[in-house]
């Protein structure tokens, strides 16, 4: 993967974090927590326009400066001009050319067992998690700073299997193994990367299954050591703390916040 080398970024600045689908859910969690930490926030949105215009409020009663840009990262034609409205982004709110961090958040959830899974949907799972997380970076990365940081969202579904996501969890598996690649490749210019993979958490991912139905919530909790389910506010915050300055020496790890399911 080609990189540019950018300038370091200044000591007394405010750190600029993009977090890709962060209008809502745990990317949108993710977005609050490093605007509490003292993050200014870059923060992508597919079509709920709405929800990220809350989302920026949120940031900025917080103290922060925001910004939400629309993208699909399931197409990757798109990512060019993306790249070009964050940097007009960074000129104009910021005076600056660069942002620091990175968090490619932004997903799809597709339950289907592997002799019901279609060509659409593999193929869909796969622009998005693995396509879009590479390409993505790879336009982004010239706008990054030197000695920033990387975070890639997989999933405790590449560690334990559970029937219904095989193709998910390929696409987070393969993730894993990219991100190993893009600490290696990155390293020269001082940008860490690494993997945050949620157990089941509580939100209206693949339709809310994990909050809404009390089956499935009661049987996950009783298979974590820690004896519930996950919040938000636990994956947003091991995020953030992920990008804290006694962070730096992370480097190409995979780290599971599941709360200890399945151990």
């Amino acid at each position: 993967m080609n990189a540019i080398t950018s300038k370091p970024a200044q000591a007394l600045q405010h750190p600029i974090t993009l977090v890709t689908g962060g209008s809502r859910g745990l990317g949108r969690n993710t977005a609050l927590h490093l605007a509490a930490q003292g993050h200014d926030i870059i923060l992508s949105y597919r079509s709920q326009a709405a929800e990220s215009a809350s989302a920026v409020a949120e940031i900025q009663a917080l103290g922060r400066r925001a910004v939400a840009l629309q993208l699909d990262t399931g197409h990757s034609e798109s990512f060019a001009d993306f790249a070009a409205a964050v940097q007009a982004a960074l000129a104009h709110t910021w005076q600056r050319e660069h942002f620091d961090h990175l968090v490619n958040n932004a997903g799809l959830g597709i339950h289907a067992g592997l002799m019901d899974t279609t060509e659409d949907q593999f193929d869909e799972l796969f622009r998005v998690h693995l396509k879009g997380v590479f390409f993505l970076s790879q336009k982004l990365l010239p706008l990054m700073n030197d000695g920033g940081r990387i975070v890639n969202i997989s999933s405790g579904l590449t560690r334990f299997a559970l029937p219904g996501y095989g193709a998910y969890a390929a696409m987070k598996g393969a993730v894993e193994v990219l991100s190993r690649y893009m600490a290696k490749e990155l390293g020269p210019r001082g940008i860490a990367v690494n993997v945050v993979a949620p157990g089941a958490i509580e939100t209206d991912f693949g339709g809310g299954l994990v909050r809404d139905d009390a089956r499935v919530n009661g049987f996950i909790a009783s298979q974590t050591a820690l004896g519930r389910v996950g919040l938000p506010d636990d994956i947003g915050g091991a995020i953030a703390a992920l990008l804290s300055p006694g962070n730096r020496w992370l480097n190409a790890q995979r780290i599971e916040a599941s709360g200890g399911m399945f151990l």
